[in-house]
This record gives structure tokens, C-alpha cells and sequence, in this order.
């Protein structure tokens, strides 16, 4: 039986979907501007092997709001086991939610694993893009600047109740684009709306959130939380951009190399190129990611 409930995390509440059953627990984490329901097809998908354990990180879906910092939402994590009773669970995310695990397994060694689906931090220096030139990349970077600015400027925003049906059906149109279900899309769209007595609709997460996250992402570096890692650890990057990133092909290829460095360095990081798989690669291939999660966790359990 899947059950939704609040977990009381201290200074917030977490919003928590458990897909139960008695196999070996895991937690599994969306990324930024999410929520637990836009996991619902991987979380269907890892069930027959596991407890799969969502829900909506600080700031998104139906959890409260409370200052984001990394000791806070690993925070949130812990308070969710102990509530869910959750031993020695692996910890599964895409994006923000693979940074999440990344930092997870660098504070449990005694996790039995953790999996990073495409969870880097954007680039923001030069050195993070080999093979570019230099001045390129500064200029490039300039501009992708550019485009974060004007997301973050637009988070939390606010439309009037007359603006939401065309709203709910432009995500209709995504989600055949995608060939995502269409279910389980809407559901993740309206997890993060807050509709207000004045007949405004509200767009969680907030822009202080926003905000918080975009910093804290810019200045996380992976490379130290890797190379203390022992737990067993799998990193998942994508292959191919998004629409929305092509038109930084050059920027993105370059990243994607240095990533792939990264990877290659850390000593007990297994890493694996998903092919034909973008950073949307939890919708693309849900049960290709299922198969691929579970083979690992299984080796070291």
C-alpha cells in the first residue's frame, strides 16, 4: 500500500510517499524545482526490489519551507529513516537529489550504497570545461550566467486562476513530447502550485529558495566528496543535452569531459555514460535506471 504522511523533521515538516513492501530500503530524492511525484515511474520501477521511500526535499511539493543548506536536508534524510524506521537505507537521486546522495554516502560508509543520476553543479569556471577556449569559455559562461539570472528571477512567480488551465495543458503538450505519462506529469506540476484564497496560483519552490540553492550548487565542489567516499557509490551521467541546452553545445560537451575526470579520479566512484540519455534521463529511461540501480545495490548487499 503506498502511503503519504508528514515526517517532523524539527524546524519543518517533510512530505514523505512510502511505496512500502519489506524488501532492503531506499531512498529516492528529485532535483531541483521538483517533487516526489516526478520520481513516481522509477519509484514503480524499483519497487519489485526494494521499499522505495520519495519525498518532497525542503522548499518543494508539499513540504514546508525552512533555510536550505546541506546539513539541513541531509537532516530532513535522517528524520525520515528514523520516522519510516528506515535501516541502513540507499539513497538514490537525480540532480539536486544525486548531490544529496553523493553527500549522503560521504557521512554513512555503512550505507549499502548510493546513486547519482546526473547530480553535478552547473559550471561556473573555465577550468570546468577542457578543450574550450578559454576566452569561449568565459564568454559562454557569460551567458548561460545569463539564463540562470532570469529563471531565478522568475521563481515564485505568481498567475491568476484564469491563466492555469492553459498552464496545465501546455504541460500536457510536454509530456507527449517527452513520452512521459501523462498522470503522473500533471501530478508532479500541481505538487508544487499553492493556490491562495485571492485566486492566485503560487509556484513553489520560492525564489529565496531558489536563491539559496542556486548558491549552494554553484559552490559545491564534488571532487573531495568522492575521494571521501567508501561507501559503494555509482554516478550516472548523461550523454546528450536537453533542448534547452543546445543552444551551449560547446559549453555542455566540454562539461560532460570534465565530468567525466572527475569521475575517473575518485577512487571508489564506479561511473557509467547512459547512453543516448539526457540530464531528463529519469523520464526517458525509468526502467533501463531501475535495472541499472538495482544490479549495483544488489553486488554490495
Amino acid at each position: 500500500m503506498i502511503n503519504d504522511t508528514l515526517v517532523d523533521a524539527g524546524s519543518v515538516q517533510i512530505a514523505v510517499r512510502d511505496f512500502g513492501g519489506d524488501a532492503p530500503p531506499l531512498l529516492l530524492l528529485h532535483g531541483a524545482g521538483g517533487n516526489l511525484a516526478q520520481m513516481t515511474t522509477l519509484a514503480r520501477a524499483l519497487r519489485p526490489h526494494h521499499r522505495v521511500v520519495t519525498l518532497d526535499l525542503r522548499g518543494h511539493g508539499r513540504s514546508a519551507d525552512g533555510p536550505w543548506t546541506w546539513d539541513a536536508a541531509l537532516g530532513d534524510l535522517a528524520a525520515v529513516c528514523v520516522e519510516l524506521e528506515l535501516e541502513r537505507p540507499a539513497v538514490v537521486g537525480h540532480s539536486l537529489g544525486g548531490m544529496l546522495a553523493a553527500l549522503w554516502g560521504a557521512r554513512h560508509p555503512e550505507s549499502p550504497g548510493v546513486v547519482s543520476l546526473d547530480g553535478n553543479p552547473p559550471p561556473t569556471r573555465s577550468d570546468q570545461l577542457p578543450g574550450l577556449d578559454p576566452a569561449k569559455a568565459a564568454a559562454e559562461l557569460e551567458r548561460l550566467t545569463s539564463v540562470f539570472d532570469m529563471m531565478q528571477a522568475a521563481a515564485g512567480q505568481t498567475v491568476e486562476a484564469a491563466e492555469l488551465a492553459d498552464l496545465v495543458e501546455r504541460q500536457r503538450m510536454a509530456a507527449r513530447d517527452m513520452g512521459a505519462n501523462e498522470k503522473v506529469w500533471i501530478e508532479g506540476f500541481r505538487r508544487n502550485l499553492v493556490h491562495g484564497r485571492d485566486g492566485r496560483t503560487t509556484f513553489r519552490p520560492s525564489f529565496e529558495t531558489t536563491t539559496q540553492l542556486r548558491t549552494l550548487m554553484n559552490e559545491l565542489d564534488l571532487a573531495p566528496v568522492y575521494a571521501g567516499t567508501t561507501c559503494p557509490e555509482l554516478l550516472v551521467l548523461a550523454t546528450r543535452d536537453l533542448p534547452e541546452q543546445e543552444p551551449f553545445a560547446d559549453l555542455y560537451a566540454a562539461h560532460r569531459r570534465y565530468l567525466l575526470t572527475q569521475a575517473q579520479a575518485a577512487p571508489h566512484l564506479r561511473h557509467l555514460q547512459l547512453a543516448d540519455a539526457s540530464h531528463a534521463m529519469v523520464i526517458e529511461h525509468p526502467t533501463l535506471l531501475a535495472s541499472l540501480i538495482t544490479d549495483f545495490l544488489a553486488e554490495h548487499r
